[in-house]
């Protein structure tokens, strides 16, 4: 079936999804089901455990809870409407809602590794100038880096969608994915679309690698300061830094399991 243009008309996509096998849908139903509330309940549990426990309220912890609370947003852009399309023989989607699932992911996307950058950066300074750390991370700054970690994020996410939504879909209106992302979304416009490539491949990676690159050189500066101590004060300094360290370590499993979901994410079936 063809399609004139889904941008100036209410025609919609359809979600390829994980897989086409009948038999396959309600596993995979039951099995992202679990994921997905284990994913929720966690989140949530991270966030009453953080705001309930005055101990825990540091920039490290404040982080971490907006990151949690990022994590549940992100999850819930994609999941329930994949659930619904494992028991849907449809798996339509509207060509405004494929818009907004776009918009939203990316930019729940996005926050979580400019979050990650700044919990990254509160290790560093903690590690690396632990007599400034009370200066330097203070309640404004921190809420200043959050707010600036939103507001880059959606800025780049309505940039792309605003470039999205100025390409004419004629041709097939399935997307081989389970959710709307850029790449799928693009193969299937009648537009010449060389130049939206270049300006998203552009875009894209000064977004996505500054905050990875912020992390490397967090932790490059982190791992040089740590090898750096004489070792005749190791013993005096191992209690300053011991508590560092471990947040510095939960921070590591935390890059690595948010990385590893949004990368999930973006992978086509």
């Amino acid at each position: 079936m063809e399609l004139k243009n889904y941008s100036s008309s209410t025609s919609g996509f359809i979600l390829l999804g994980l897989s086409s096998n009948p038999q396959l849908q309600k596993p995979l139903f039951a099995i992202f089901l679990f994921m997905y509330l284990v994913t929720v309940v966690g989140n949530v549990l991270i966030i009453v455990a953080i705001h309930s426990d005055s101990r825990l309220h540091t920039p490290m912890y404040f982080f971490l809870s907006n990151l949690s609370f990022m994590d549940i947003c992100f999850t819930t852009v994609i999941v329930p409407k994949m659930l619904v399309n494992f028991l849907s023989e449809t798996k339509a989607i509207s060509y405004v809602g494929c818009l907004a699932q776009m918009y939203l992911s990316m930019a729940f996307g996005n926050t979580d590794s400019y979050l990650l950058a700044s919990m990254a950066i509160d290790r560093l300074v903690a590690i690396c100038k632990p007599f400034h750390y009370d200066v330097v991370m203070s309640s404004r700054r921190c809420l200043l880096m959050l707010l600036g970690s939103c507001t880059i994020s959606h800025l780049h996410s309505l940039f792309r969608v605003l470039l999205m939504s100025r390409l004419s879909f004629c041709a097939s209106h399935i997307i081989k994915h389970f959710f709307c992302d850029t790449q799928p979304v693009l193969k299937l416009s009648c537009s010449d679309t060389s130049s939206s490539q270049i300006v998203v491949m552009t875009e894209t990676l000064a977004v996505i690698v500054t905050p990875f690159l912020c992390i490397i050189f967090s932790y490059l500066r982190i791992i040089i300061t740590v090898l750096g101590i004489p070792s005749a004060e190791v013993p005096s300094e191992l209690c300053g830094y011991q508590g560092a360290l471990i947040n510095s370590d939960v921070h590591y499993c935390t890059v690595t399991t948010i990385s590893a979901t949004i990368n999930m994410s973006r992978r086509g079936p």
